[in-house]
């Protein structure tokens, strides 16, 4: 049997393509190994999905910190609102929390997986649990995909296959070799939006979430900040994590990062100026002159911070407060409008919300997702090289770039148009 697409991938953009393409009435194959579709997707946002971001088209683009202005006419066929619209129109019920992150109002990422899966199940799409080994192509254009039992042929494919992250869910990066033997360029892989290890022991801290606190990445030789945003960040027991941690990530060069080229700098008060804590340093001391100085620290920072601070300032815990110098107060303040730690390493894959680098943009028509190289191949997804912060942007590209490849099969379809 001859197909017209087949997917390689029942990820979330191999299934939105899958969904957008069977609605038209195109004959599909969805090859995926895993025992259900979307795995990938039913755990992502901690089991909620963060499905889409409700800003601009333009506003994503400024969430992606690795070749944006590829996503342009993606993103400007699909932008958040059409994403919105696409679900809600297929029964989806959406709702929009705080840093306008969109999520289905089950709280359930099943919904988004189920959703897509039924609909690429009842528009004919037959699902293959089978891994591909490789595309066949002939006269430069692809034709079909072969797998250990046999061979499936289709007018047009597309690689849909992730990157790395979360391999424990099928994302291995076969489709990486898969494409480097049909003359792409990949771009190397490392995990990204992924937690942080850090020089300094702060396992005391293990499970603490600070909010409210402005996370600053410095770069050794760069006047300007690489990276500042308020917002939340958690302790592990080797490092940081939580959105600040995981958006810093994204920034870091692993190279840099092992010949200790950053430094994340936590202000720990941003709504306060040195000046005001002195001032309120100077008011703990006057009510209570005879307390000790684990007491002073704990009337300002949660308890599990509060040994690391004192040896941060080289202040004994038992101090009497009223003998602190001027001197002392300085660097309690300094301490906490700059809590300063240095990135060791990233953590591993399997830990990773998305995987950086992949088939580099320049062999991709940006209009259609279609390689510059081989005919009828198109690229959706995280296997392209575009990651994003966390927020829903992730998917968004992925929906985006589906929706491209998609849309242009089904018009050169439509038009008896290939090649």
């Amino acid at each position: 049997m001859k197909y017209d697409v087949c997917i390689i991938g029942g990820g979330a953009s191999g299934l939105f393509a899958g969904a957008v393409l069977g609605e038209a009435g195109l004959k599909t194959l969805i090859l995926e190994p895993n025992r259900e579709l979307g795995r990938k997707l039913r755990i992502t946002g901690k089991g909620r999905c963060n499905l889409t971001n409700d800003c601009t088209a333009q506003e994503v683009m400024k969430n992606v910190p690795r070749n944006p202005k590829f996503l342009y006419s993606a993103l400007s066929k699909l932008p958040p609102e059409r994403i919105i619209s696409w679900f809600e129109a297929r029964g989806l019920k959406l709702v929009t929390e705080r840093g306008r992150r969109v999520f289905p109002q089950s709280g359930r990422a099943d919904d988004v997986a189920d959703l897509l899966s039924e609909i690429c199940i009842k528009t004919g799409a037959t699902v293959v649990r089978e891994k591909a080994a490789d595309i066949i192509a002939e006269n430069g254009a692809a034709v079909g995909v072969k797998t250990k039992s046999g061979e499936y042929f289709a007018e047009s494919v597309i690689l849909a296959t992730g990157g790395k992250s979360y391999p424990r869910t099928g994302s291995d990066g076969s489709g990486y070799k898969i494409a480097e033997r049909l003359g792409h360029t990949v771009k190397p892989q490392s995990p990204s939006l992924v937690p942080i290890e850090t020089v300094e022991n702060v396992s005391e801290m293990s499970g603490l979430t600070l909010k409210n606190v402005v996370l600053t990445l410095f770069e050794d030789g760069r006047k300007k900040p690489v990276y500042s945003e308020f917002g939340e960040l958690t302790f592990m027991p080797y490092g940081i994590s939580g959105p600040l941690g995981l958006t810093a990530s994204c920034l870091m060069e692993p190279e840099k990062i092992a010949c200790k080229a950053y430094k994340l700098v936590i202000d720990l008060k941003p709504a306060l100026t040195p000046d005001q804590l002195d001032a309120r340093l100077l008011r703990e001391i006057k009510s209570d002159p005879k307390a000790d100085f684990s007491a002073l620290l704990r009337g300002i920072l949660p308890r599990e911070l509060c040994r690391f601070a004192a040896e941060a300032v080289n202040i004994p815990e038992t101090a009497q407060i009223s003998g602190l110098t001027r001197e002392q107060r300085l660097k309690i303040a300094a301490f906490l409008k700059g809590f300063s730690l240095t990135p060791k390493s990233l953590r591993p894959f399997d830990e990773a919300i998305i995987t950086r680098g992949g088939i580099a943009v320049g062999e991709i028509d940006p209009a259609s997702m279609e390689s510059r190289f081989v005919k009828r191949l198109y690229f959706t997804g995280e296997i392209i090289d575009c990651d994003a912060f966390t927020g829903g942007y992730n998917l968004t590209v992925a929906f985006a770039t589906a929706y491209s490849a998609a849309e242009n099969i089904i018009q050169r379809k439509e038009e008896k148009t290939w090649d």
